[in-house]
């Protein structure tokens, strides 16, 4: 089945109005006084949030901006996957498919997509210009539920590179973060002949031998992640069905699950990431459910999937956020990678997207620049 049908967003008010009843009966947890952040995510913060989306925040506005790109829906591997697909107005510009990861979603990349697709009209250099394909992944937002197992990264990679082939792409780039940084990679590894290059805005690194100074900083960075920040990632990779029934019938549990991410994984002590977005971002796994789904991806690929023997042969760029979980090292990446352009940034974080758009659309315009 090779259908493309036009999909819109269109949420019934009574789903809305579900929500609001829902948060107006929110049952708030305990926290001991003077502890907030120490145990999880601070009740004060979370009650913020959760009084802005019950009367302040205003889906509508968001959907409509959603519904003015482009989207679609196919049938690929037995699963239905949602898109958005924004082409450019320069005939010459590059396919490029964007992959978000957890705790995102297609919301990650709407401020990139008007300079990526028109850089003239973002005062830029319009050879630069991308055709972009954003896919939501299986299992999240409007893709929605995966029906069976079996959805790994390299699964979600052949998906991608059939959709590609659907619409009529035969040369194209691939960048994303997170698991997108995954998918990305693995799309360069199945489709090296079609894939002109993979840049990434996360990448893992695990060192070996003697380190220096700054190389064992980055690498306390990752032990810190993994013995303090990662247990949503245990929890998720080994009982997801089980949490699901907490985040599937309660928003604010659902709010604060991510909003916890947003504050640990971004750069500075306050989120730089409006409310809206982040509300917005928070409403696409609430809406289609895909609190369980999305989660089972960690129960299907591991972490482990992000270190796969097989070698990238295409063109590599990384940008290096300082505030990213898990800082890659360079020298051990260059032993695994072919690396033809490295960026390290002073400012920006895990969600580089939605933190830092202008750094990271310069930095994909100029690593394809060469390769066009």
């Amino acid at each position: 089945m090779e259908n493309i049908s036009p999909f819109r967003i269109d949420i019934p008010q009574a789903e809305l109005d579900d929500l609001r009843a829902r948060l107006a009966r929110t049952r708030w947890p305990d926290e001991i006084p003077g502890s907030a952040w120490e145990l999880g995510i601070s009740l004060e913060y979370v009650k913020d949030l959760a009084a802005y989306w019950a009367d302040g925040y205003d889906w509508r506005a968001h959907e409509a901006e959603l519904n003015g790109y482009p989207q679609f829906t196919t049938e690929i591997d037995g699963q239905r996957i949602h898109f958005l697909h924004v082409r450019s107005p320069e005939p010459d510009a590059l396919p490029l498919v964007l992959t978000h990861g957890w705790p995102g979603s297609v919301v990650e990349f709407l401020d990139v997509i008007g300079p990526l697709t028109d850089p003239k009209a973002h005062g830029g250099d319009p050879a630069d210009a991308f055709h972009l394909v954003i896919p939501s992944m299986p299992g999240y937002g409007f893709s929605g539920p995966t029906a069976e197992r079996g959805w790994d990264m390299r699964r979600i990679a052949r998906a991608w590179a059939e959709l590609m082939r659907r619409l009529g792409y035969d040369r194209y780039g691939a960048q994303g973060g997170d698991w997108g940084s995954g998918v990305s990679r693995d799309l360069g590894v199945i489709d090296a002949e079609h894939v002109a290059g993979v840049h990434l805005n996360f990448l893992i690194t695990v060192p070996s031998g003697e380190l220096t100074e700054e190389e064992q900083q980055r690498l306390a960075v990752l032990l810190r992640y993994d013995q303090e920040l990662s247990g949503y990632m245990r929890i998720q990779s080994t009982r997801p069905q089980t949490l699901g029934f907490g985040l599937a019938d309660s928003p604010v549990g659902q709010l604060a699950w991510i909003a916890e991410k947003f504050r640990e994984w971004t750069d500075g002590p306050d989120v730089p990431v409006s409310r809206d977005r982040l509300l917005t971002n928070v409403m696409l796994y609430w809406l289609t459910n895909t609190a369980t789904s999305s989660a089972r991806l960690y129960a299907e690929a591991g972490a482990a999937a992000f270190l796969s023997p097989d070698r990238l042969t295409v063109p590599l760029g990384v940008a290096v956020f300082p505030a990213e979980i898990a800082p890659p090292i360079r020298s051990v990446a260059e032993r695994a990678y072919t690396i033809t352009r490295w960026t390290e940034f002073d400012r920006g974080g895990h969600f580089a997207a939605l933190e830092e758009p202008e750094l990271l659309t310069g930095d994909i315009r100029a690593f394809f620049r060469p390769l066009r």
